[in-house]
């Protein structure tokens, strides 16, 4: 069952989507909105597909050799396969946050840095707003603004994320990709990020891959559930877990297998 939406007010739209590593088909006839400001959570059991749809909205299964798209893929309208789409610029749009933290062995102050840099911001003011604005909509300036200039190996692992959010947030995107950002962390930390999640829907477009049951029902606005590759049932997180129309999402939700 597929939500019918109208087009124009999803920020992603994805249509018929199949996607192939060399002769294995790891998505299927995918069709999935994805509105705008909101959290979109996709669940599944491990191996379904969930962390390759991911990649598949910022491109980043391009990296990967013998893999092959199929079908339609659009951010504000616009398709991302096209041949002559600037892939950096989109990557720019669609920023990503993986599953283990991973600031680089630089200074906290670098690791956010790095990427307005990268796109040709050199100057020292400008930048020391953006790291600033950054670790403050990642919610760690407070923790970290007096020791920018430290590692950012030395501080803890939720720190480290959040670090990873921010350094995401940079580059100004507006959507932000996240794939089990709290798999890794300890439960306060998870609540943490949680929180922030909330916060930034505000002013980005959220899609969460998550294991948790209990995490996509506290912070997804919407919810698809994918099972070997196809998406099964997709609607608002709510009508997904107290009122599922697929047997399957229900046999998921309430734990009978996955």
């Amino acid at each position: 069952m597929v939500e019918e939406v109208n087009n124009n007010s999803e920020k992603i739209v994805v249509e018929d989507l199949d996607f192939y590593y060399d002769d294995f088909q790891a998505l299927e006839d995918v069709t999935l909105r994805v509105p705008p400001n909101q959290v979109t959570a996709l669940i599944g059991p491990s191996g379904c597909g969930k962390s390759t749809f991911l990649r598949t909205l910022n491109r980043m299964n391009d990296l990967i050799e013998g893999t092959k798209v199929e079908g339609t893929v659009l951010i504000d309208g616009k398709d991302i396969y096209q041949e002559d789409l600037d892939v950096v610029s989109l990557r720019k749009r669609v920023g990503m946050v993986f599953q283990e933290p991973n600031p680089f062995p630089k200074s906290i102050y670098n690791n956010v840095a790095y990427g307005p840099k990268a796109h040709g911001i050199k100057d020292k003011a400008e930048l020391d707003e953006i790291v600033e604005e950054s670790l403050k909509r990642a919610a760690l300036w407070d923790e970290v603004n007096d020791r920018l200039d430290k590692s950012a190996i030395g501080i803890s692992g939720g720190q480290q994320q959040r670090l990873c959010i921010a350094r995401a947030l940079a580059v100004n995107p507006d959507i932000l990709l996240m794939d089990e950002p709290t798999s890794a962390l300890d439960p306060v930390a998870t609540a943490k990020i949680e929180e922030l999640v909330e916060e930034l829907k505000k002013n980005y477009t959220v899609v969460i891959v998550t294991h948790s049951m209990q995490q996509a029902a506290r912070i997804s606005d919407h919810t698809a559930f994918f099972l070997t590759g196809e998406v099964v049932e997709t609607g608002p997180t709510e009508k997904i877990f107290e009122r599922p129309e697929d047997q399957r999402t229900e046999d998921y939700i309430t734990g009978r297998f996955g």
